[in-house]
């Protein structure tokens, strides 16, 4: 199953929550992933494209198969750290 996604990875715990404020005071995602995210997808503003979710790790894939389409998830741990996930 591919799902169209894009993530903000953040270190800490409280980065993540400061940019789900953010988030929830009507930043756009892809300009809080532009200026926060330690992934490289952050150029593209967190997007990942289409992405096959058994190639995620499962705590993402399962996080992400929860989201409706324009949603976005709550802060997500995994071993890289925390996220934000957005599904297109």
């Amino acid at each position: 199953m591919k799902l169209h996604l894009a993530h903000i990875l953040l270190q800490h715990k409280y980065e993540a929550e400061d940019v789900e404020k953010k988030l929830k005071e009507g930043v756009a995602f892809e300009t809080l992933a532009a200026k926060f995210s330690l992934c490289p997808s952050k150029s593209q503003g967190g997007d990942l494209g289409d992405i096959e979710l058994k190639r995620l790790d499962e705590d993402f894939s399962d996080a992400a198969q929860l989201l409706q389409p324009g949603q976005v998830s709550p802060v997500v741990r995994t071993r890289f750290g925390y996220h934000l996930i957005k599904r297109y």
